[in-house]
């Protein structure tokens, strides 16, 4: 693919549409009353969506919820997946920059092979800097983990690398690969303390079936949810995907 960012849903593009024009609103709101009032802040209020409190506290709970759901179901997943948590490990960033793709798988998995446009499955992962710091990952606390939060579909578009670095893996394969910046954000994006930067991944496939597809969707969707009505917005309103 030629893309060097991760892709987003239709509904989630739009939520961080609407999030730049509020606060950008917001701040030229502010500058004109200032303004007015000849450098005095003002105090009326701007058109920003009510938010319903109420509202963001039962969308909270039900995320929540979903999330308690989620790491029940994915226990055994998760106990595979910290056997290998010790690989996550600081590395050589002009090394790993300099060099190629890499793939090393940990487990070999035993199912289909997985398909590079992530038709065919959904992963686990871990995604780390060169000084060992975690970015972003499945785990309910990237220091502390106690169980998986969420887990991701590479169908909505991944990086470069990510996509390469699963060439050939199977699913139920746990597999770490390192993503030179050329692969991955490059200097379109500030990641792990700025641009460049290279990128490893921790990754388990497991096959995009029932039960946990469901689960994923509904995991993701109580998200965008409770995302939305933070900012005065209902989510089941939005355009669909």
């Amino acid at each position: 693919m030629e893309e060097k960012e991760l892709k987003t849903s239709t509904k989630q593009r739009i939520l961080i549409i609407v999030i730049a024009v509020i606060m950008l609103g917001s701040i030229i709101a502010s500058y004109a009353a200032i303004v007015l009032n000849g450098g005095k802040s003002a105090s009326s209020s701007t058109d920003t969506p009510e938010i319903d409190q109420a509202k963001v506290a039962e969308y909270e709970e039900a995320y929540n919820k979903k999330v308690t759901e989620f790491a029940e179901a994915t226990k055994s997943d998760y106990d595979k997946f910290m056997n290998y948590k010790g690989e996550i490990k600081a590395y050589n960033e002009t090394a790993a920059n300099e060099g190629a793709l890499a793939k090393r798988d940990l487990k070999e998995g035993s199912g289909d092979a997985v398909k590079t446009d992530g038709s065919n499955y959904l992963a686990y992962y871990v995604g780390w800097c060169a000084d060992e710091s975690v970015f972003d990952s499945s785990f309910d606390d990237n220091d502390n983990p106690t169980s998986f939060a969420k887990i991701l579909d590479p169908s909505l578009g991944m990086i470069e690398g990510w996509t390469a670095g699963v060439e050939g893996m199977k699913i139920g394969g746990i597999r770490e690969i390192t993503v030179p910046s050329e692969l991955a954000y490059g200097d379109s994006m500030e990641i792990c303390g700025g641009k460049n930067k290279p990128l490893k991944f921790l990754i388990m496939a497991v096959a995009k079936a029932e039960p946990i597809k469901s689960m994923a969707e509904e995991l993701d969707k109580a998200f965008m949810r409770y995302q939305y009505a933070q900012y005065g917005i209902d989510y089941d309103s939005v355009g669909e995907d």
